[in-house]
């Protein structure tokens, strides 16, 4: 029998960020994978923000963007009779704009999923040499008051494996969400889809006007030619009403429904590839049962617009990951988490309905007749107040009685703010003659800011981190202390005096803030802790 920590079902971005978040907090995991390898299947391939900020802290944002392509060369959403044929409109995509100064230090970035899950396989298997077994399924799991015992299928036959909590990273059809007996709920079918894989040069008609997608409007078709290497290799996606086959979608049916939509009928086109999927809105009825936790499209099925649903599942992974790792190291009760479902399903849920407004807005879906437009609405592409916008409520975040900013379009508009519950705002800083961001400065650990005078924030954070084995960092910040803020913009965007102090989780958000000095710092960060963190026994 195998024994670990965390079994990790599904190799996908998912699984795979599990993984590597597991790794970089210390943490053992194994994952199994019933696919022989990493997908084929470009699928996914908008990565936003707020999922590179993750990349950037696990120390693969670099290699992922190596994998993907410039972002200048995505700058625009066109639309089109055909690609050869009149162009309809054309948008600039404000969170990808790489003239436009946008609220973090890791851009958005376009890589197709086939292209990203190497990338992170290698990264994992670099962390923990013999985590990740593929061609070996979950087949069955039980669960007691310790622990998971699965039985995994492999080349070589059935396996044991004992784990402490199990991560069912197994995609929409997921075995371990339907084993557990959780319902989705929501809108099951929208439209149906076929997504094709293709070589053919385009490069005729893309080359001055680079786009991350060129979305095809013609009485009879809908479809959209995704960028993949923005040369020769493509993705297409034929959009479908629900009573529409897939039988007839072969390939050479393909390749005539790529000819027309690029308006070119003697176009060499090869296929590679054929994968048809209905679209859905759903949310799980829950994120856990017992010791097992659904993350990803496990969890949740949003429609493609967008690009939210790898954004969202990564997102999952990084939650919960810093969460176990505080329950197994023993700095923090198992019913910190609860918190986990109490904070991701409510934003599951939130960006599900969004990308399902946003592609009723395109025509797409039963409702669609009832559409004020048939290309998309104002926020596709622009959603930078979700991309930013998963504000927490729940224990593990301490209120300081401060309402989230106003902002006119809460799916497009981002106003940066430190209220306890959000995304720390991203400021750029100096330190030994470097430029970095305040998200450098959070590395797997809680982190204390305080202002250029918060010595005594700084000192206590760390005194109280000790006694309780909360694995932390503390910085001041201003002109003379730990860290330079050589814009002078730290203290304002945080919202505190330059002698309060801003507490961040090590998943990046808000945990505790006190706008200016108290007179007892040490009492007030161990309460703040203790309540966080649950009283987890730690001494004191």
């Amino acid at each position: 029998m195998i024994d670990v920590p965390v079994l990790i079902a599904g190799a996908g971005p998912v699984g795979l960020s599990a993984s590597i978040l597991l790794s970089r907090l210390g943490v053992a995991s194994r994952v199994v994978e019933r696919r022989a390898g990493t997908s084929v299947h470009p699928k996914a391939r908008n990565i936003n923000m707020r999922t590179m900020e993750i990349f950037r802290q696990c120390g693969v944002e670099d290699t992922v963007r190596a994998a993907g392509l410039p972002i200048e060369r995505t700058r625009f959403l066109i639309w089109a009779e055909s690609l050869a044929g009149r162009e309809i409109e054309r948008r600039v995509e404000k969170r990808s704009h790489p003239d436009g100064e946008l609220p973090s230090a890791a851009k958005h970035c376009l890589c197709a999923q086939d292209d990203l899950e190497p990338v992170l396989r290698r990264h994992a298997e670099a962390l923990a040499s013999g985590t990740l077994a593929f061609a070996t399924e979950l087949i069955h799991f039980e669960q007691d008051a310790e622990g998971v015992t699965a039985t995994v299928r492999g080349a070589d036959g059935e396996t044991q494996v004992r784990a402490q909590y199990l991560i069912a990273a197994d995609g929409a059809r997921s075995p371990a969400r339907r084993a557990l007996g959780i319902a989705m709920q929501g809108v099951p079918q929208i439209y149906r889809s076929v997504n094709v894989l293709m070589n053919v040069d385009l490069t005729k008609w893309v080359r001055d006007r680079p786009a991350a997608i060129y979305l095809i409007q013609q009485p009879d078709l809908r479809a959209t030619i995704m960028t993949i290497n923005g040369v020769n290799r493509w993705g297409f996606l034929i959009n479908l009403p629900l009573d529409a086959s897939f039988e007839p979608y072969t390939p050479e049916r393909c390749a005539a429904v790529v000819r027309k939509a690029v308006g070119v009928p003697e176009l060499d086109v090869k296929i590679l590839g054929i994968d048809p999927w209905t679209a859905a809105a759903e949310v799980a009825e829950r994120y856990r049962v017992g010791r097992v936790f659904l993350a990803g499209d496990a969890a949740h099925h949003m429609p493609p617009t967008g690009g939210f649903g790898l954004n969202t599942g990564v997102q999952d992974a990084h939650n919960l990951a810093w969460k176990l790792a505080a329950v197994l190291k023993g700095w923090a009760s198992a019913s910190l988490l609860d918190t986990y479902e109490v904070e991701r399903r409510p934003y599951g849920q939130y960006v599900t309905a969004q990308c399902l407004d946003t592609a009723i807005s395109m025509g797409r879906g039963p409702q669609a007749a009832s559409a004020r437009t048939k290309l998309a609405r104002p926020e596709f592409h622009n959603e930078l107040g979700m991309i930013f916008g998963a504000n927490y409520d729940s224990t593990a975040v301490i209120p300081d009685g401060t309402d989230l900013p106003a902002v006119e379009n809460p799916v497009a508009d981002y106003e940066p703010c430190a209220r306890p519950g959000s995304r720390a705002p991203h400021v750029w800083l100096a330190r030994s003659g470097g430029r970095l961001s305040t998200h450098d400065l959070v590395e797997m650990r809680y982190t204390l800011f305080a202002g250029e005078r918060g010595g005594p924030w700084r000192d206590a954070a760390r005194t109280v981190a000790a006694s309780l084995d909360v694995p932390l960092d503390a910085f001041t910040v201003g002109v003379r202390a730990d860290v330079a803020d050589p814009d002078g913009q730290w203290a304002s965007s945080y919202g505190i005096d330059d002698d309060g102090a801003v507490l961040v989780r090590p998943d990046g958000h808000v945990a505790w803030r006190k706008r200016a000095s108290a007179a007892h710092p040490r009492r007030e960060l161990e309460a703040a802790f203790r309540a966080m963190l649950h009283d987890s026994g730690a001494r004191a």
